[in-house]
């Protein structure tokens, strides 16, 4: 069952690091498509996801610097980037809740992310995927529909996309 909650809420949880539920309990339901949102790269420009989102598998994880969990999660990212490469798109978002993009520039420096870090100044992609903490995971098919969605530093991330891509 989706919970639904509003803006105040999921802004608390992030701020708390709670995760409320396991995989495909929370978030987007599995077979929607997100709706298209605008975030920004990390100089300030705007970006619509739907324009980095390309026909292959795509990767979301709602993330932040001061996220033990998303640190946590970090080695299943790495493990899916090396087993699949660039038959998968992946996507960071960078939630706009104590952080800024210089911090989160300053930490990539430092801890490179598997892919491009967008910045969610305004909350836009916390509402469109309906991101209820960091570590949020949404996988997309090729079509760009929800395959999957999770959080937690312990979600299947390269037996789904296995999945997704047969097992390439």
């Amino acid at each position: 069952m989706v919970r639904k909650m509003d803006l105040t809420t999921i802004v608390v949880m992030l701020a708390l690091g709670v995760a409320p539920a396991a995989a495909q309990d929370i978030g987007l339901p599995v077979g929607s498509t997100p709706a298209a949102v605008e975030v920004e790269d990390l100089e300030g420009n705007a970006v619509n996801l739907t324009t980095v989102i390309q026909a292959r598998p795509t990767l979301v994880e709602f993330w932040a610097t001061w996220c033990a969990l998303c640190e946590a999660l970090e080695p299943r990212l790495q493990a899916a980037k090396q087993r699949f490469g660039d038959s998968v798109g992946y996507i960071i978002i960078g939630v706009g809740v104590n952080q800024t993009p210089r911090r989160i520039q300053r930490h990539l420096d430092e801890h490179p992310a598997v892919g491009p870090v967008y910045y969610d100044r305004r909350g836009a992609a916390v509402r469109a995927f309906k991101a209820p903490t960091t570590s949020y995971v949404v996988i997309l098919d090729a079509a760009g529909k929800v395959a999957y969605t999770g959080t937690g530093e312990d979600q299947p991330i390269v037996e789904t996309l296995g999945r997704l891509l047969g097992s390439q």
